[in-house]
């Protein structure tokens, strides 16, 4: 099957090119050219043509939380509601649990890509490996050692990807480089380590942070902590919450400075609420309510987030300044190039698989394809 997609903005590399057209045969760019050049196929009507938005982080949507649903059907709803927002591929995300349950999380993940729906990139097991001091809404109660069972779990899944969030701290340098030797993406986060903890574990195989700024140690002037280190390292990515309300934007300006816009990841965290008109729901005996864009439970603590991938690329225009190309990489290529996808997903270049993200110069999204595949937000 071939098709041509003409007369759109396209970000090709690192700016926003009028005129173009995409070619796409059997799901795949064959070529971008110049929209003359090809007579025929779909007019994009000059709309905004991005790569499909690739989000490691993503509780739940449409009403279903996947940790409380570890099923492929909760993982088909969520997948479309975030579909809608232009979110192309995504990790599932389950918070800290009994291993019964993230074994349960991890075969639905598996069911899932085996049964090719589409935007399942893998999973995201953030915990229970970690800091009591840093749990914000994780229920510590959970959390546990990471031994030789939980690394036969952590290592099970047959397709796609793993992610795991953990506190450093709370393991060991010698495990995280096992982890890794596995094929296991390690982030560090919910940590209360030190600077010589983090750096430890950047040198063992940490290749990122998880929701930078939130539940981790703070950057202080004899102890920069996580977030110091964070900053430092050049090799590693942070995953940042552009909602206005988890970080100040004032910071994630002065991260951006310090560690590049190459280096950041725009992540959901989102929960249930989004792509819901539900705005409450229960997460491990807590009621969260979603109000004015802000996940909380009635202690005031955060539970994720009520976010969506479009809104964090307009938030990153207009709090941090950057640029449409620049916001659209950091949630598209970053992202999968931290996963180890970039080869195939992320940005719009031949031999890439066609993920992609028209959107209007209001940051509405009017239409994704997946592998080619269209469907109307």
């Amino acid at each position: 099957m071939r098709q041509v997609l003409r007369n759109a903005r396209v970000l090709t590399g690192s700016k926003i090119e009028r005129g173009l057209a995409v070619v796409i045969a059997d799901g795949i760019i064959e070529a971008v050219t110049a929209d003359g050049e090809i007579p025929g196929g779909i007019d994009l009507a000059d709309g905004i043509l991005l790569p499909g938005f690739v989000d490691i982080q993503v509780n739940g949507g449409g009403g279903a939380l996947f940790g409380e649903q570890p099923s492929a059907e909760a993982i088909g709803v969520i997948a479309r509601a975030h579909r809608r927002t232009g979110t192309t591929g995504f990790l599932p995300t389950i918070i800290s649990a009994d291993f019964e349950r993230i074994a349960r999380a991890i075969a639905a993940v598996d069911e899932a890509i085996g049964s090719g729906m589409p935007g399942v990139l893998g999973i995201h097991i953030e915990g229970p490996f970690l800091s009591p001091e840093r749990k914000g809404i994780h229920d510590a109660s959970r959390f546990r050692i990471l031994d030789e069972d939980a690394f036969r779990l952590l290592t099970s899944a047959r397709r796609g990807r793993t992610l795991v969030t953990l506190a450093p701290e709370e393991t060991t340098p010698a495990m995280i480089a096992r982890l890794k030797g596995a094929g296991i993406i390690v982030s560090a986060g919910h940590t209360n380590a030190s600077y010589v903890e983090t750096r430890a574990a950047l040198d063992h195989g940490v290749t990122g942070f998880t929701h930078l700024f939130n539940a981790m140690s703070q950057m202080q002037g004899r102890e920069p902590g996580a977030v110091g280190a964070a900053l430092e390292d050049t090799a590693s990515w942070c995953g940042v919450i552009v909602d206005g309300y988890h970080v100040d934007p004032v910071m994630l300006r002065l991260a951006l400075r310090l560690k590049g816009p190459e280096r950041i990841m725009l992540v959901s965290d989102a929960m249930p609420s989004v792509g819901s008109d539900t705005k409450s729901f229960m997460l491990d005996g807590h009621r969260i309510v979603a109000e004015n864009g802000v996940c909380v439970a009635r202690d005031g603590t955060l539970a994720g987030s009520d976010l969506d991938m479009a809104s964090a690329v307009r938030n990153a225009v207009k709090l941090l300044g950057q640029d449409l190309a620049q916001a659209a990489n950091m949630a598209s290529l970053n992202p999968a190039a931290f996963l180890g996808l970039s080869g195939s997903i992320g940005s719009i270049a031949p031999g890439k698989r066609a993920d992609l993200v028209l959107m209007t110069d209001g940051f509405d999204v009017m239409q994704t394809w997946i592998a080619g595949r269209a469907s109307d937000a």
